[in-house]
């Protein structure tokens, strides 16, 4: 159980972008981890309107429970490992286990037994130290929909702006407007009703 700030940069790529990032970094299929992200909110989207998000993630067979809040700078992640029977209950209606997440959505007065469970999105993901950050590749899939963003989560804001910018810059991707993961699912999720 732990919690931190999370300061990252985001931009979609198209396949091309991705596949190219791809060869100039050298990575191979054994660099790529598939990860697998189940998200919830209520029926009326109370942890959105928030601009929150509440996630169960799997991979390589273990399982985290994650409360993204926002913060001053970035996001406050509150994270907490589950079982598996415990994260296929959640799967299955059953509420949320008593932990720090939990804690962390009743000091807001959230009410955490109108949760649901709305589906999942995978991600091929590569991850790469890259000047003093995390640089991120991933290829998600949900919902008849895939799409290629880069991350890169750093501790100094400034200094990865500037790093961040300078590697589009270099591989000739325009900035692009990037909504988070949870917000392209659910845009996904009602555009095909």
């Amino acid at each position: 159980m732990s919690q931190h700030i999370e300061i990252e940069f985001k931009n979609m790529l198209t396949k091309k972008e991705y596949l190219h990032l791809i060869t100039e970094f050298s990575i191979n299929e054994t660099m790529i981890d598939t990860q697998i992200n189940h998200y919830f909110d209520t029926e009326k989207f109370q942890l959105k309107e928030l601009a929150s998000a509440l996630r169960i993630r799997e991979k390589e067979g273990k399982f985290e429970l994650t409360l993204k809040q926002p913060a001053k700078v970035g996001l406050l992640e509150t994270n907490q490992e589950l079982s598996k029977e415990i994260a296929f209950a959640m799967l299955q209606g059953v509420d949320l286990p008593n932990g720090i997440v939990r804690e962390q959505l009743e000091k807001i007065g959230f009410p955490i037994n109108k949760l649901q469970y709305f589906g999942s999105l995978t991600t091929k993901r590569c991850e790469l130290q890259y000047k003093g950050g995390l640089l991120v590749l991933d290829h998600s899939l949900y919902l008849l929909k895939e799409d290629y963003e880069l991350e890169y989560e750093v501790e100094d804001p400034l200094k990865g702006e500037i790093a961040f910018r300078q590697l589009l810059q270099t591989f000739h991707i325009p900035i692009r407007a990037t909504e988070n993961k949870i917000k392209r699912f659910y845009n996904q999720k009602y555009s095909l009703h």
